[in-house]
């Protein structure tokens, strides 16, 4: 697609992620009265390095669905190739920081058959992206302000700062905690979902947010203008005060290969639509489209498309075009 209009800008991490398959069923390997002593070794049948990354995961679909992303994340000095690529992809990288001293992130992550995944990261260089400045990259940018941002998982200090900086922008935003729920307080949680455009999360993670903010489903929408949330093969729900929720179906898979990445590809797709002020339940369906893209290739950024066959997609899964 061609790459048009003012920039999307996404925060977040930056990874090499080693993505292992497990051709059984970890819960088979699990003894539930030993599971205060867990050993477990897994004979994994697949090994690849993959570029992955919160954020170069949703700016790499950005750029498929013909948007022009902005990165500002941190990266280690082994970050030279995959820089490289994602400007080949029509990604901007110049908010990229380099820490020579540090190594770039590392995700592990195992995926049994019926797709569940354990994942351990190493945050390398990404423990440094609280030094980095979303104010001071909007005033480099100039004339070319984005149009809305992107926080997505990242070190929980520059989430909360990079959301605080978009907020005194005036710049819209979409909050996308995910697995940083697990190590963010309930105040910090609550201090970076303040003000967004969106709260995007998966059922299990807005249920951990609610449990460290104490709020209710209802109360999530005071922090918020909609809380969007995923459910895996069930599509997601996206949710606005006073308004029933709108269910969005997921888009079918012709081959579900790799489910790792799938979320990263969703808000992509719901973001894209969300600037062109598509209706909200398009803009889930287009998330739905991006993300099976990802389930069918193996890895988060090796799924290709034009927007010629992204819209045929999208009619073959709900039957018309985006509205």
């Amino acid at each position: 697609m061609a790459h048009q209009g003012l920039p999307i800008l996404v925060t977040g991490s930056l990874a090499w992620d080693q993505i292992m398959d497990f051709p059984g069923n970890f819960k088979d390997h699990i003894l539930p009265d030993k599971a205060h002593v867990i050993s477990i070794s897994f004979l994994v049948s697949k090994l690849t390095k993959q570029r992955g990354g919160c954020s170069a995961n949703i700016a790499y679909s950005l750029a498929l669905l013909g948007e022009r992303p902005a990165i500002v994340a941190a990266a280690g000095s082994d970050f030279a190739d995959y820089r490289a690529f994602l400007e080949k992809a029509g990604v901007d990288t110049g908010g990229i920081r380099i820490f020579e001293e540090e190594l770039t992130a590392s995700c592990f992550i195992t995926t049994d058959q019926v797709d569940n995944q354990i994942t351990g990261f190493f945050p390398g260089a990404m423990r440094r992206a609280g030094e980095l400045s979303v104010k001071e990259w909007l005033a480099r940018r100039g004339a070319s302000r984005p149009r809305m941002a992107v926080i997505s998982p990242d070190d929980p200090a520059a989430m909360v700062r990079h959301a605080r900086e978009c907020r005194e922008a005036d710049l819209p935003f979409l909050y996308d905690p995910s697995f940083q729920v697990t190590n963010m307080d309930g105040k910090a949680l609550l201090e970076a979902a303040r003000g967004a455009k969106a709260l995007l999360m998966n059922d299990y993670e807005a249920a951990v947010f609610q449990e460290k903010t104490g709020l209710s489903s209802d109360g999530l929408l005071g922090l918020a203008e909609m809380v969007v949330v995923t459910f895996g093969e069930k599509g997601s729900e996206i949710r606005r005060k006073g308004q029933p929720a709108l269910s969005i179906p997921r888009a079918p898979a012709r081959e579900v290969v790799d489910p790792t990445g799938a979320g990263d590809a969703y808000r992509a797709g719901f973001v894209s639509g969300l600037v062109h002020g598509l209706s909200l339940e398009s803009c889930g369906r287009m998330g739905s489209v991006a993300a099976v893209f990802a389930i069918e290739n193996y890895g988060t950024q090796s799924h290709r498309y034009d927007r010629a066959g992204f819209l045929e997609r999208y009619r073959e899964s709900f039957g018309g075009e985006p509205a």
